[in-house]
């Protein structure tokens, strides 16, 4: 960790102070912090305005009670959050996740995390963050409306188009986002589109909304490829997970010449030397709710791994697609031995700081999950669009769309980047350019 300026070493204390037991928080705001120095040097200003403060505290934090009722008639009771954390360029804008693991603490690092990817974005959007500690695996289509329907009996007075526009995340997806509008819909009475995003196609949903992280991340990969004079053409890719992320950044790769040999969920991970069979992978997964090993059984040139890490096997391009601090130091040095080229997170903060300080140390190409995976809420804002004109773009469209936002993405973060005398740092550009555009925005809008 770099040795902050005195008054941003002020801020991260207070909120180590104010907000115990909640490492990932405390870890997404000192990545940020870490940074800074250099803008705070040139920028008195947002020091003078307690910006960064102000920045580090949610505008709102929404804790409440989920009662629903299991098929056996049992009373289940879950926790619903919704942080609401930045509004100074938009209404409040990130996805639910429903998981076992959700707790304020993790709610808040997404949630602080969203306010600068949402910001490269270049949208009008602001950052919040929500879900539960509801666990939809396992449970019936009934189990998962009741719960849905419980938890937007409250959520909804908090939200709305101008006001707070969730979307899925992990555990969410369309299944959970049409319970979510319909309880809204009955609710309020009513059908208002853009309040909430990643909804069926038939019903104001966006094409291209559910392949956008993936495909973004890849997009921002042959980006930053470009750089050094390569390209994914040919490239040996790894992916972490299987869900939505994993599964079109795969797709995304193999369209663009790559050849995807392994991805992984929580039983264990797949090789696939013939390179992943991605209709077979999306079916297993996405209809049939199935295992990697289900997978395995079915391709003759597939093998499973119960032990070890995906991370383990060689490859010049890993996107790590599953979830939070999964990719650490051990498996950074496995990856650089094996000679990977480039890292790019399509989950949020799925490297620890020991590993993106050893994939610097390595030269290794670099994009934190704020700017690589901000695809999937670029396409979001672009559904709010289609909703408020009442109008539905063809898929290559919004594709080009996304693929324009991603460029732009990459060249704002590399701009940055040289600008503040850190050439090819894509932490550092990230960070530095959407600070300083919701930093002015909040100067402009006075101490509120």
């Amino acid at each position: 960790m770099a040795e902050l300026d005195p008054a941003l070493s002020r801020v991260f204390s207070t909120v180590l102070d104010r907000n115990p037991g909640e490492a990932e928080f405390h870890q997404a705001v000192r990545e940020v912090l870490d940074t800074l120095n250099p803008v705070v040097a040139r920028h008195p200003e947002y020091a003078e305005g307690s910006i960064i403060e102000r920045l580090c505290e949610p505008e709102r934090q929404i804790m409440f009670r989920v009662p629903w009722t299991d098929d056996q008639g049992n009373v289940r009771i879950n926790r619903g959050f919704r942080v609401e954390f930045n509004s100074a360029l938009g209404p409040y804008k990130g996805g639910l996740r429903f998981h076992p693991t959700v707790n304020l603490g993790i709610v808040k690092f997404l949630g602080f995390e969203q306010i600068f990817k949402n910001a490269l974005t270049g949208m009008p959007i602001g950052g919040g963050k929500g879900g539960s500690d509801f666990d939809p695996k396992g449970r019936s289509d009934a189990e998962v409306m009741r719960f849905c329907q419980s938890f937007m009996t409250e959520l909804y007075r908090h939200i709305g188009e101008y006001t707070d526009v969730p979307a899925g995340d992990i555990g969410v997806g369309g299944r959970e986002i049409g319970y979510l509008f319909g309880q809204y819909k009955r609710i309020t009475n009513r059908y208002e589109s853009g309040v909430l995003t990643g909804k069926g196609i038939g019903w104001g949903g966006s094409l291209v909304r559910t392949e956008a992280t993936g495909y973004g991340t890849v997009f921002f990969t042959r980006e930053m490829l470009a750089t050094r004079g390569l390209s994914l053409s040919g490239r040996r890719v790894i992916v972490s997970g299987s869900g939505n992320v994993a599964i079109y950044a795969a797709e995304k790769a193999a369209q663009l010449g790559a050849q995807v040999v392994a991805c992984s969920d929580s039983g264990g991970y797949v090789v696939d030397e013939a390179g992943l069979d991605i209709a077979l992978l999306r079916e297993i997964k996405e209809i049939r709710r199935g295992r990697l090993t289900d997978y395995a059984a079915e391709r003759e040139s597939a093998t499973h791994h119960a032990e070890g890490s995906v991370w383990d096997v060689p490859a010049e391009i890993a996107l790590p697609c599953a979830t939070q601090n999964e990719l650490d130091g051990s498996h950074a040095k496995t990856l650089v031995a094996n000679g990977v080229l480039a890292i790019a997170e399509g989950a949020n903060m799925p490297c620890t700081p020991e590993a993106v300080s050893i994939l610097a140390e390595n030269n290794v190409l670099f994009a934190p999950g704020k700017a690589a995976n901000a695809g999937g809420v670029a396409t979001s804002a672009l559904e709010m669009q289609q909703n408020a004109s009442r109008d539905r773009w063809h898929f290559d469209h919004t594709e080009q769309r996304l693929d324009q936002i991603m460029v732009d993405v990459h060249a704002r973060c590399a701009e940055a980047a040289e600008t503040y005398d850190c050439p090819g740092n894509y932490v550092a550009g990230a960070n530095i350019t959407s600070f300083i555009q919701v930093s002015d925005a909040m100067l402009a809008l006075g101490v509120i």
